[in-house]
């Protein structure tokens, strides 16, 4: 059986890592190459950055602090935030990502999924999908959460798929800094759906959360961010807890 994945998200915003609620009131969390460092010494299996107010110009500083990453950590790590060409998945790549994450642009232009999924393989494609309900659907939002579409989250995962994309990090807006738990109906209503890993997001408060989304959820990796930044949870106690609970994971 595979293992379940813990990976802490940095959130990046003018070079530093910062943490909201519902997308919004953020506050500084730190240096994100030492939290990098950090994280990868203490039991998590991948990392992921998001430039989550991502110009031209940040997606330079972005590229540049991949690269000061990339000699810290020796785990996966995934990088998102502003990319919209095969040139910009080369330039992370070429600094030392080993994924990349594509949002606004896939919805914007979902050939570019094709592009990408066939210049670099799926495997370092991932889809991040935010979405709320609305009216008791769930609908896709782009720019950060701000801009909502037409797209139900069900068929647009499914046609991310289709179009070569290797895992779908599924945020809910609603669930996102709340820590009451992930949206673990819509998450198994994803597994279940495709083919490809899903990685809940948004939600998680205690370590029964992680449980509960794994089981309940069906999901194939779990990304935090509050509280690991401020050592809410530390990593290797969750996965005690999680092997406890009969959840494959690596110690």
């Amino acid at each position: 059986m595979l293992t379940k994945r813990i990976i802490p998200c940095l959130d990046i915003k003018n070079g530093r890592t910062v943490k909201g609620i519902n997308f919004v009131d953020l506050r500084d969390a730190g240096d994100p190459v030492e939290l990098a460092e950090i994280y990868a010494n203490t039991g998590a299996d991948e990392l992921v950055f998001l430039d989550i107010s991502a110009t031209e110009e940040r997606r330079k500083t972005l590229a540049n602090l991949v690269l000061r990453v990339a000699e810290k950590v020796n785990i996966p790590f995934t990088v998102g935030g502003g990319i919209s060409s095969v040139a910009d998945v080369d330039r992370l790549l070429h600094n030392g990502a080993d994924k990349v994450s594509i949002n606004s642009s896939a919805v914007k232009n979902p050939d570019l999924i094709n592009e990408l999924a066939a210049k670099f393989g799926s495997q370092c494609i991932v889809v991040a999908i935010d979405a709320k309900q609305i009216n008791g659907e769930w609908i896709v939002h782009l720019v950060g959460g701000k801009v909502p579409t037409e797209l139900n989250l069900f068929d647009w995962a499914k046609e991310v798929e289709q179009r070569g994309a290797g895992e779908i990090l599924f945020t809910s807006m609603d669930h996102d800094g709340t820590k009451d738990g992930f949206a673990n109906k819509a998450l198994a209503k994803l597994s279940t759906a495709l083919n490809i890993p899903i990685i809940a997001s948004g939600g998680a408060g205690n370590m029964q959360h992680f449980t509960d989304t794994f089981i309940e959820g069906k999901a194939d990796a779990a990304l935090a961010a509050s509280v690991f930044h401020f050592k809410e949870i530390e990593i290797i106690d969750l996965k005690k807890e999680l092997k406890r609970n009969n959840i494959p994971v690596r110690l």
